[in-house]
């Protein structure tokens, strides 16, 4: 069966990554849709070093200050040892889209997050301290599409 699209539609995803060894995207936003994080699961195979970690983080708009569009922000930082499992079931949610520029937030930024304009996706991604490390990544997500 496939699974439905278009305006008004709601999708429960599910992606894995095996060997991730340097920056994953978990999610590339599309513009008009809402995405809502459900769980993270991390697995560590492989550590360069016991003091590495890892990261969830959001690359996106930041709406503090005039840093502007593309920022990434680190959500979770995580210690985990070869063999150890970290879960991040906080659910959150965020646009697919963000504006463009580097305006902090306004009355006129508040109305382009909510109506998504702009030309930058966000992305929800994981990534690392070192690249021989090794990470095991599971997600699902809710997909909200209202293009």
């Amino acid at each position: 069966m496939a699974v439905p699209t278009g305006s008004g539609t709601e999708t429960l995803h599910s992606h894995f990554f095996e060997d991730v060894d340097a920056t994953q995207t978990l999610i590339y936003g599309v513009q008009h849709h809402v995405y809502t994080v459900l769980s993270v699961i991390v697995y560590c195979e492989v550590l360069n070093d016991p003091a590495d970690f890892g990261y969830l983080q959001i690359k996106t708009y930041d709406n503090h200050s005039t840093s502007g569009t593309g920022k990434t922000m680190i959500l979770a930082r995580f210690n985990l040892q070869v063999g150890e499992t970290y879960i991040w079931n906080d659910r959150f949610s965020f646009n697919g889209y963000e504006p463009s520029g580097t305006a902090v937030m306004s009355p006129a930024v508040q109305i382009l997050n909510a109506a998504q304009g702009g030309t930058a996706d966000a992305e929800f991604q994981f990534t690392m301290t070192h690249a021989t490390d090794d990470y095991n990544i599971g997600i699902t997500y809710i997909d909200q599409d209202w293009s």
